[in-house]
């Protein structure tokens, strides 16, 4: 048996747990730049704010209904997630970390009543780390989700729990309202196609034939079939894969442009994808840096370039990555023109211990060297923070950070920004 634990509205909830008062009442959290909503409070969607509104056309519904607004605050929304994960690997057998806000449970073994352990599972999480969640439980991971599904919307005997062997109604009614593309693992662009099969929900994807849609979609399809059918063929990915791209990009608080800032801004990008890349064991065989101007700018052309940088050996170096990008960007750099975004991809990542020897012992040498570099930096920016020690050009020239005029603290990451109680 599997259990999905999604937590409900996420980022919204961990603007809350800082500040009660905003309990039961709208809140939204917006993006990168204070561009556009990506969270939702259940009270925010009551008033039809949409996900992706640009914060700019609702301004006058946000201050007309007294939504509570927030800039994105990642290190928030992250070290609550931890902090809600460990609480999770402590009620089953294994774990599978899925995203920030979701996980599955391996429920196999236990001998106990599932739904009455999920309901103390919920209530564990909600008094230790104060976000609230939703649990799915069914004999697959597919079915699970839509389990978790239901019992967000409310449709449990159970609450915020609901598993699958007490639906709420029969199981092909279940399935039968559940539209093809709201199925996990099956994309819009699947949906269009299953839909010229005359596949339009779950209960038909199910009764399908799995060897004939495998021939269309491949092998991903038949698991799914038979996950519908109730036959497990997921299995519970207890180590993360590693990952085959590393990103790192951001639309900047003002257009720039002098190539100086886009460089510093850059640099920034190179360091961190070049952190990433270490936490993993990774190295790049390629970096991409891109750049572009905004596309609804009316009084300039719209500008978008790349530039692909392979490398001889694996690389996961800071500064080789902050030279190839820098390089890079020099080739697709325009004067002249107000740029809104850049970002630098790493491509190709294998294991670092993948590196080729070098026929030279002069050349071997000097990789030692970096990593040993790489290491010191590492260690000392977790301990001291993360920018306790930066390359210079960083920090060089202007101000190209994000717009995020209405971030919260950082309560549990910072120490100036923990949170103050006064005993009287």
């Amino acid at each position: 048996m599997f259990a999905l634990v999604d937590c409900n509205n996420f980022y919204a909830s961990c603007e809350r747990v800082f500040q009660p008062k905003l309990e039961g009442w709208p809140v939204v959290v917006l993006s990168n730049n204070d561009g556009c909503v990506i969270a939702r409070s259940q009270e925010a969607k009551a008033l039809g704010i949409p996900m992706g509104a640009p914060c700019f056309r609702i301004e006058r519904l946000l201050q007309r209904q007294g939504v509570a607004v927030f800039s994105s605050n990642y290190a928030l929304y992250g070290d609550l997630s931890r902090r809600v994960m460990q609480v999770l690997a402590e009620s089953a057998p294994g774990i599978e970390i899925y995203s920030i806000d979701e996980c599955f449970l391996d429920l196999t073994g236990l001998s106990c009543d599932l739904t009455r352990h999920a309901l103390e599972v919920v209530r564990t999480v909600r008094r230790w780390t104060g976000i609230p969640v939703s649990i799915g439980i069914a004999p697959t991971k597919t079915l699970a989700k839509i389990a978790n599904r239901l019992a967000k919307h409310g449709l449990g005997p159970s609450g915020p729990v609901l598993e699958w062997s007490r639906l709420p109604a029969p199981e092909d009614e279940i399935l039968a309202g559940v539209a093809v593309e709201d199925i996990w693992g099956v994309a819009s662009r699947w949906g269009e196609r299953l839909r010229t099969f005359g596949i339009d929900n779950a209960k038909a994807l199910r009764e399908a034939d799995p060897k004939r849609l495998r021939r269309h979609f491949g092998v991903v399809m038949e698991r799914i079939i038979w996950e519908l059918r109730g036959v497990s063929c997921i299995p519970i990915e207890l180590q993360p894969p590693k990952r085959r791209q590393i990103l790192t990009s951001r639309s900047f608080g003002r257009k720039l442009k002098c190539f100086d800032e886009l460089r510093a801004a850059v640099t920034a990008f190179a360091v961190r994808a070049g952190e990433k890349l270490r936490s993993q064991e990774l190295g790049a065989q390629a970096l991409c840096v891109f750049i572009h101007t905004s596309p609804f700018d009316p009084n300039q052309p719209y500008y978008a370039n790349s530039a692909t940088i392979a490398f001889a050996n694996p690389v996961c170096d800071s500064g080789a990555l902050i030279h190839s990008a820098v390089t890079g960007l020099g080739r697709i750099f325009r004067p002249g023109l107000a740029y809104q975004k850049a970002g630098v991809m790493l491509l190709d990542l294998v294991p670092e211990s993948a590196s080729q020897v070098t026929l030279f012992g002069e050349a071997q040498r000097q990789p030692d060297r970096s990593r040993r570099l790489m290491q010191v930096l590492d260690r000392i920016n977790r301990r001291h923070g993360r920018h306790a020690i930066r390359y210079a050009g960083e920090v060089l020239s202007g101000n190209w950070h994000m717009r995020q005029l209405r971030k919260s603290p950082a309560y549990t990451t910072r120490w100036q920004d923990l949170p103050k109680v006064w005993a009287g």
